[in-house]
């Protein structure tokens, strides 16, 4: 857990120094700085405003002291006579919509949360089970179409498999609904089928991954003296594959799964764009197009900070995956 909240700091402090202190060493002014706060063609009022209201003329110090507090207890930015309160966690300002960064994400969140856990469900369990009947199956007919279209799915980028999707399953067969959200809580029907086509197709992309992965473990374990030794005794070939042989391989299977579930979570920027999903992913992708970069560095951060718990939940299920972490720990 301390390493975790370290772990946090040290992003923490990073992304502040992509922001914040990366452009001055790149030959940025503050004037300029202050523009990428604005957008687009800026007044010259509007920057001298934006550079006393973030204190952009301040030392490197005093402007990461500002950015944790905000962070922890809120901050405030003046509008002539008007102040405005950034309620904590306080990732940002927009001065473009004049929007807290904060609020807009969680009200994104369920949408992008959806789309992670409906897909990550997806592509572990039918990742891992192709891996496994394809090293139990090795050199037959299944273990080689499983790997060529594992091979597919690695090599075609989200953004050409969602297309494609979209045209043949959507527009020109109608096997899917257009995808759209809503709420879990309003319809679930309408919620899973909203985001079928998007699941499948995120999950085409990662599950080929975790079956190549399960697939290579799976070869290895299967080799070793306790698994002869298992099959020796007696055990039934269900049990010794999936208790004995599986188990141990999962353990770079739930490394790889933290990683990608907090990218996810993070924001899936191209399939919610692809799919028109209006999540984390999208209002980032937006940021970008209107240069707010507020939003980018909020997100930025709140992406990171998903990374991070992920991984420290993925630390804790080592001990349940493989006993033998509880035995050297």
């Amino acid at each position: 857990m301390g390493a975790g909240v370290l772990l946090l700091a040290i992003v923490t402090l990073v992304t502040f120094t992509i922001f914040y202190v990366v452009p001055r060493l790149a030959g940025q002014t503050t004037e300029q700085l202050a523009t990428m706060y604005v957008g687009k063609a800026p007044t010259p009022e509007a920057i001298e405003a934006t550079i006393d209201r973030l204190g952009l003329d301040q030392p490197i110090t005093v402007q990461f002291w500002e950015f944790l507090r905000g962070i922890f207890v809120g901050a405030e930015y003046q509008f002539g006579r008007d102040t405005v309160q950034c309620a904590a966690p306080c990732f940002g300002y927009s001065f473009q919509n004049y929007q807290e960064v904060f609020p807009e994400i969680i009200k994104r969140l369920p949408v992008t949360f959806s789309l992670a856990i409906g897909a990550g469900v997806i592509w572990l369990v039918g990742g891992v089970a192709v891996g496994v009947i394809s090293a139990i199956k090795k050199g037959s007919v299944f273990d080689r179409v499983a790997m060529g279209i594992a091979l597919a799915g690695v090599s075609l980028p989200i953004f050409f498999t969602g297309l494609l999707c979209l045209a043949f399953l959507v527009h020109a067969t109608g096997l899917f609904p257009s995808p759209s959200y809503t709420p879990f809580t309003d319809n679930p029907v309408a919620w899973a089928t909203g985001l079928i086509l998007p699941w499948v197709t995120l999950a085409f992309l990662h599950a080929a991954q975790y079956a190549r992965q399960t697939r290579a473990g799976m070869l290895e374990t299967m080799g070793e003296d306790y698994i002869r030794t298992a099959r020796a005794k007696g055990l039934a070939e269900r049990k010794v594959v999936l208790k004995h042989g599986l188990r141990p391989t999962l353990t770079p299977i739930v490394t790889i799964f933290g990683l990608d579930l907090g990218l996810v979570l993070g924001g899936a920027v191209l399939t919610e764009t692809v799919f028109s999903l209006n999540g984390i992913g999208r209002y980032a992708v937006t940021a970008i197009v209107q240069s707010d970069l507020p939003v980018i560095l909020g997100v930025t951060l709140f992406g990171a900070f998903f990374i991070v718990v992920c991984n420290l939940i993925v630390d804790l299920l080592y001990a349940w995956v493989d006993p033998r972490v509880r035995v050297t720990a």
